[in-house]
């Protein structure tokens, strides 16, 4: 869990970050433990000088973040057998039938490639962020011409809103419901994700007001923020730091790999699947967020969510959300267990920066628990122990039960022998002290005797039961 200074600092990061880029009002909270440990705000809900600040309640648009909601609507689809997602959506969607590749050697496009922003079709964020509202049959019609092409279909990652307003309407196609009503359905009301909407509420008077940058100076956002329409599964929702750290909490319980009851609404296995990049992006290296470190981070799109393996924090799950008038981003890290959620009143208010610069910060002040120990299995444990007492007291049948049949071969039990008298003899009869997984099947091990310590690297092999195909012991 998270010290009580780590609130302080993702406080005085987001604060400062949100005052530096003029954002009104922002609100923020922060995810530990499976529930909203901590939430904050800065600035007003409205730049009149008088509204109230941002709260955990208070309604902001989470734009593109909504892009999590459709893709677990559609793998949830997937689960229940309507596709596979190697299917051509053309052939699942008939409005698709004309969304081809830009070259005559393209693949067909699909599921895949539209969830995986890996269709080559163009990002689109300023044409698509007018258009949330498009009727069906408008955004049928413009499918009918066809589509312009940045990339061929499956060699670049390319962010593509278009290719999610595809996903809305497949879901729609297969369901006979719109994509809203079944993401309201399978996770919103499940969820208990109340004040998560596609269009406001009468009752959801504490919301915040869109507004813009105009020659340095804050302004109202006009028109209107958009309504609800065929575009809206791509980026049409309306929630809180409340019902955002809930949808975190979700996807962070899905590790680790557990048995038991696993009821959903959608199966752990899909929730980790949809946290696993399905396509490297880009390598980035640079400055810290928060310091002059340089560090590295590959970044990848997985289905509806943004995957970077950060070289100091390990795995960090993300997506954010632009519109006019609104900027908002929610990150966590599934080794660890925390996360950061954020919604800010300005158009693409740099809500991603300021949640990585407060993890970042969390880092280099030492307030983020270390990643969770993996599970031991019984059976590794088992043979870490008897590797022990073999190494300890040598013999050849005990070996030969031990160790799968390639252990023989790789180097004769007449040399194992040896060795093992001679880590014993500089170490002393060694104990078990700990066994620290690497995953089910790879361990290192640490034994003590009275003279010193070893180190004791094994591998199970891939079959039942699992023997020991390798190890290395050294004393330290």
């Amino acid at each position: 869990m998270l010290p009580p200074t780590a609130f302080a600092t993702v406080d005085e990061v987001l604060h400062a970050r949100f005052a530096a880029a003029q954002v009104p009002g922002a609100a923020w909270g922060v995810v530990d433990d499976g529930r909203l440990a901590h939430h904050g705000g800065h600035g007003v809900c409205a730049a009149d000088g008088e509204s109230a600040t941002p709260g955990p309640d208070t309604l902001g648009r989470i734009a593109s973040m909504t892009k999590s909601f459709t893709a677990a609507a559609v793998l949830s689809l997937r689960d229940d057998g309507a596709f596979r997602l190697d299917d051509p959506v053309g052939e699942l969607l008939p409005e698709a039938a004309t969304l081809r590749g830009p070259t005559t050697d393209s693949p067909a496009i699909t599921v895949r490639h539209l969830l995986s922003m890996d269709s080559g079709l163009p990002t689109d964020d300023p044409w698509a962020d007018r258009h949330l509202d498009m009727a069906d049959a408008e955004l049928a019609a413009l499918l009918a011409d066809g589509a312009w092409f940045a990339w061929p279909t499956g060699t670049v990652t390319q962010y593509s809103n278009l290719g999610y307003a595809v996903l809305g309407r497949l879901v729609a196609h297969l369901t006979g419901r719109s994509c809203q009503d079944v993401i309201d359905e399978r996770f919103l009301r499940p969820l208990g994700l109340h004040d998560t909407v596609w269009t406001p509420r009468p009752d959801q008077t504490d919301r915040m007001v869109g507004h813009r940058l105009v020659d340095g100076a804050c302004r109202l956002d006009t028109p209107a923020p958009l309504g609800d329409g065929a575009f809206a599964p791509m980026g049409g929702l309306w929630s809180t730091v409340v019902d955002l750290a809930r949808w975190v909490s979700f996807f962070l319980d899905a590790f680790p790999a557990r048995d038991g009851t696993d009821d959903g609404p959608l199966c752990r296995a899909t929730r980790r699947e949809m946290q696993r990049a399905w396509r490297a992006d880009v390598l980035d290296a640079g400055p810290c967020h928060d310091c002059d470190d340089v560090h590295a981070a590959a970044d990848g799109y997985a289905a509806g969510l943004r995957v970077i393996d950060d070289a100091h924090v390990g795995v960090c799950v993300s997506h954010s959300g632009g519109l006019p008038g609104f900027g908002c981003n929610m990150v966590w890290l599934p080794e660890r267990g925390v996360g950061v959620v954020s919604i800010g009143n300005l158009t693409y208010a740099p809500a991603r920066t300021a949640n990585r610069a407060a993890v970042a910060a969390l880092h280099h002040r030492g307030e983020l628990p270390p990643p969770g120990p993996r599970p031991v299995p019984a059976p590794l444990r088992a043979a870490a122990e008897r590797l022990v007492a073999l190494l300890n007291d040598w013999d050849d049948g005990v070996a030969a039960a031990l160790f799968a049949d390639n252990v023989g071969l790789d180097e004769p039990w007449v040399q194992r022998r040896h060795a093992a008298a001679e880590l014993v003899a500089t170490t002393g009869a060694l104990a078990l002290v700990d066994v620290a997984a690497d995953n089910a099947a790879d361990a290192t091990v640490t034994a003590r005797g009275e003279r010193g310590a070893a180190t004791i690297l094994l591998q199970l092999h891939p079959l039942l039961p699992p023997r020991v195909q390798w190890y290395e012991a050294t004393s330290a």
